[in-house]
């Protein structure tokens, strides 16, 4: 896969830059409220903190108002503004963020790149409203951010005619868009996209990330331009959430001048993104702008079509409305206005009793009914759901095994343990889902993982799955204790770590304090762990994952690798992992990212960009750095290969009585990173070599000794060390930061 495109037309991409200073504007009159702040720019509502020209709004969120070919429109830097909403806090841009591919038999392949770089706004991509799409024949195409990568892949079959309005694989597909992301750029990889496709009568492939309710597949669409044409001047439209960055709600508060919630009557709302924010609501019973002093204003409920008290007469309050009922009428417990009777002689009382009581009779059991046929619905669900992902065979298999460390919770059990799956709980978010601390009745501490989708193969076979890592039984490797299958998709349930993760360690502003001793011990156990997943377990399981946020430390700093069956809720096989490309920048594998193929050896890479985390105390993806530093593997390369090793060492662990063991160290994760998976070692040499390295740390005296020092680390023919750099490593790496500088 080539990622470069310096050989690409680069036609309109975006440049999307606002003012990243967010510290809010006061003045003798509020910015809001100033006098010629217009209220609206051509057909489009500008609701304050938003504000043409930065007098009338706070600092990014100003606009332009401009007049093209007479039509009027605000701009927010150069991107067009069609909507904006206070209520649901998003705003609806026009972006050209099209990457496309076309090919012409008479002059080649042509390239549009189209990416969007909010970073150092107030905006991020609705992951709820927006959705990623890919079209074409034979086509893989991904969209990459600082953080995440993911695409799918649209195909047409010879003879199968394709669908309007179906986009699900057939000359269209489309994938989720991941949580927070405020950056993006689109890529195709060529192992699909070849120039064949001009044959097949679709001569170019698009991705594009947009919003959902705005795009409709057409067939048109994968044989000629349409796509383009469809979308005025090549622009998509995409929904923007937006906040007041800077601090959350109760330090805003705080600071009474810059506070931005200065209606009476409204409410903050903490972000909900890794970045401290807030946005400002009515309270409930007002509308209007929170944003503005007696910005909200009360509604009257009671001028609604609709009378809220039926027939009663409506009162209205500030926030809120009360009911009463006209002269000889009285009000019953639910509400309704029902007029009030003459008691009745004792000869007419008998047969209305007897009619009260029969009504209320009937009112019991026909509630009672409704109630036990709702719990029989819920129970039958449960129960399909728990046959749908394997359970009934998973049950069996556990009694003829005797399987009792392993337990099938219920839905209600792990409700409990995790306070009905509170925010507070929360202890981890990934790509896979949400894991939650709780506490089961056994006074047990773990960690229940809330997975967020699973393909259909992978509901048929979760069973059989499950009980394979069940089996798994090491001390670096996170235990298993069990799941609860009653649901639509399935939970895990994991033993707690209590230390946070290695990624924690490492770059929380104090990794400057782990010792050599304590970082070896640590690559050591995670290399034990992952090489008893690829060749000691029962069944071969690859991580699929490995990343140093996925590395658990307890009390004494051992390591336990989580998050092993993240890849058992993945596709496994060929036919599976083509559709979904995704994983984790910086640790991915370049080979994986050309054949679209998990391995053992793809396993190998990822941890040795773990390794050169724990050797330079630097994060394996840097955006805002220059050239080829943005990748920590490509920097590390450059260095071994120009000899420099000791400059991007940890100044915490340079040592002359260390730099032999750090060289070695280098040298492994050097093998490690090869290009060719062939050529990397497999875990279990990685986990000795490291075993080996150790023992040397507690032996001192050994690195006086020569003849001692190689029995330790083994013959250096025992695993080949490349001395040069693969010229396609720098290909397809040097390429990638190449396409992220251009959003600088």
């Amino acid at each position: 896969m080539k990622l470069g495109y310096s050989r690409f037309l680069l036609s309109g991409y975006i440049f999307f830059s606002l003012s990243g200073v967010w510290v809010l504007a006061m003045a003798d009159v509020p910015a809001g409220q100033r006098h010629g702040c217009p209220a609206k720019c051509g057909d489009v509502d500008i609701p304050f903190p938003f504000g043409v020209g930065e007098q009338c709004a706070l600092p990014g969120f100003k606009l332009n108002c401009t007049t093209v070919e007479g039509v009027t429109k605000p701009l927010a830097g150069n991107i067009e503004v069609t909507n904006i909403s206070l209520a649901d806090g998003t705003a609806t841009m026009n972006t050209p963020a099209i990457s496309s591919q076309c090919y012409d038999p008479d002059n080649g392949t042509k390239y549009r790149n189209g990416w969007l770089n909010l970073t150092n706004t107030p905006y991020w991509i609705s992951e709820v409203d927006n959705t990623v799409i890919v079209i074409g024949c034979n086509t893989l195409a991904y969209m990459m951010s600082s953080t995440y990568v993911i695409g799918c892949v649209s195909k047409c079959e010879s003879g199968v005619p394709l669908k309007n309005d179906e986009c699900s694989g057939a000359g269209c597909c489309q994938a989720n868009v991941p949580k927070d992301i405020q950056y993006y750029n689109g890529y195709f990889n060529e192992n699909y996209n070849t120039t064949e496709i001009w044959r097949e009568g679709s001569p170019c492939s698009y991705i594009a990330v947009m919003e959902k309710a705005a795009f409709n597949f057409k067939t048109s669409y994968v044989n000629s331009t349409v796509f383009y044409d469809t979308y005025k001047d090549r622009k998509v439209p995409i929904v923007l959430n937006w906040q007041i960055v800077g601090s959350y709600c109760e330090d805003a508060k705080k600071n009474t001048s810059s506070y931005a919630c200065v209606s009476s009557q409204s409410a903050c709302v903490n972000s909900t993104t890794h970045k401290p924010g807030y946005r400002c609501n009515c309270s409930e019973g007002y509308q209007g702008n929170p944003y503005l002093a007696n910005g909200c204003q009360d509604i009257d409920e009671c001028q609604r079509p609709a009378n809220p008290c039926g027939d009663g007469i409506c009162k209205n309050t500030p926030g809120n409305y009360s009911c009463s009922c006209h002269p000889g009428n009285y009000m019953t417990n639910n509400g309704v206005c029902v007029p009030i009777q003459k008691k009745p002689s004792r000869f007419q009382a008998t047969p209305v009793i007897g009619a009260s009581v029969g009504l209320v009779v009937l009112v019991i059991v026909v509630a009672c009914a409704c109630l036990i046929q709702e719990r029989r619905k819920l129970r039958n669900m449960k129960l399909a759901y728990f046959r749908r992902h394997g359970g009934t065979i998973l049950f069996e298999e556990m009694k003829s095994q005797q399987c009792n460390a392993f337990k099938i919770f219920s839905e209600e059990e792990l409700q409990q343990a995790t306070n009905r799956f509170s925010e507070e709980q929360v202890i981890g978010r990934g790509g896979h889902g949400t894991v939650y601390r709780g506490l089961l009745k056994s006074n047990v501490e773990v960690a229940v993982k809330r997975c967020m989708t699973i393909d259909e193969q992978h509901k048929k076979e979760f069973g059989k799955e499950m009980l394979i890592l069940a089996q798994i039984n090491h001390r670096n490797v996170v235990k298993l204790l069990g799941c609860c299958l009653e649901v639509e998709v399935p939970m895990l349930v994991y033993e707690f770590v209590p230390n946070g993760t290695l990624f924690d360690l490492i770059h929380g502003n104090h990794g400057w304090r782990i010792s050599l001793a304590t970082r070896l011990g640590i690559a050591h156990d995670s290399a034990e762990a992952l090489s008893y997943l690829h060749s000691g377990a029962s069944t071969p399981i690859l991580h699929g994952d490995v990343k140093s946020s996925n590395i658990l430390l307890d009390d004494n700093h051992k390591a336990k690798v989580s998050d092993f069956g993240a890849s058992i809720l993945a596709p496994t096989d060929e036919s599976q992992f083509v559709t979904l490309v995704q994983g984790t920048c910086g640790y991915l594998d370049p080979e994986y990212m050309q054949t679209c193929q998990l391995t053992d050896k793809s396993d190998v890479y990822s941890f040795g960009v773990v390794l050169l985390e724990l050797l330079t105390c630097k994060k394996p993806f840097n955006l805002d750095a220059i050239g080829q530093d943005k990748s920590l593997s490509m920097m590390f390369m450059s260095a071994m290969k120009e000899n420099r090793l000791e400059v991007i060492l940890d100044d915490g662990i340079k040592d002359e009585d260390n730099m032999e063991i750090l060289e070695e160290i280098a040298e492994l994760a050097k093998h490690c990173l090869e290009m060719s998976g062939e050529n990397r070692p497999s875990m279990k040499e990685v986990a000795e070599k490291l075993d080996r390295l150790r023992k040397v740390m507690h032996h001192p005296w050994v690195q006086r000794n020569p003849e001692e020092m190689e029995s330790l680390l083994g013959e250096p023919s025992a695993m080949v060390h490349s001395t040069i750099v693969s010229d396609q490593y720098f290909s397809i790496e040097k390429k990638a930061v190449t396409n992220l500088q251009s959003g600088r």
